[in-house]
């Protein structure tokens, strides 16, 4: 019932997205001495949602669209300095992302927590 909620839908894609890119973002970090290796990223996720967005069935059987959180964003590549082995990522800068991931994931908790405490008060349940 919840899910149908736009709402909810974008908050669990919200994580979702942050889970893909913190991944991407491990194996950056994994691969920080690795010769020949280009960091990569994912699309924000504003860019990606609005993507999906765009791609909604208004109808049964219109298009075969997935929802939200569940297309792979695409991957691509950082642009940065390289050090002399052909390997661009910055251990600094992958530590940025990840912190801007945490607080992305956060914030898509927080919508979910508050949504659910809205729908429970409206209900006359307490939060």
């Amino acid at each position: 019932m919840f899910e149908k909620l736009e709402i909810v839908r974008m908050a669990q894609a919200m994580a979702s997205h942050a889970g893909k890119r913190q991944a991407v973002i491990s194996t950056n970090i994994a691969n920080a001495d690795t010769p020949g290796y280009k960091a990569r990223d994912i699309a924000d996720f504003a860019e990606t949602y609005q993507e999906l967005r765009h791609m909604r069935s208004t109808r049964a059987g219109h298009i075969d669209a997935l929802p939200p959180g569940q297309a792979e964003p695409q991957l691509r590549f950082v642009k940065g300095a390289e050090s002399p082995d052909g390997n661009s990522v910055s251990l600094e800068a992958e530590m940025v992302r990840a912190v801007e991931t945490k607080q992305s994931h956060d914030m898509a908790l927080a919508i979910y927590r508050t949504a659910s405490d809205v729908i429970r008060t409206s209900l006359g349940r307490r939060a």
